[in-house]
């Protein structure tokens, strides 16, 4: 089974390549071209997805207070 990040990636991937593949059938190249594009505009999509979209992570807030400093009044 995917998780829900890895099947976002690969469903925005899809729609990259068939939003390519339609644009390149729309602008006249014979459609094994454009399907070639589309495959293309996916396979560059993933990694794009893939950076963009962060992984669930808890991040550390550390702030640090003025007496940790050593910056501390009086």
């Amino acid at each position: 089974m995917l998780t829900a990040r890895s099947a976002l990636v690969l469903l925005l991937a899809v729609l990259s390549g068939a939003i390519a593949t339609a644009l390149s059938l729309t602008a006249g190249e014979v459609a094994s071209r454009s399907a070639l594009a589309g495959l293309g505009a996916a396979a560059l999509a993933v990694p794009f997805f893939n950076r963009l979209i962060e992984h669930d992570q808890v991040h550390d807030c550390r702030h640090t207070t003025e007496r940790e400093e050593g910056e501390g009044r009086g």
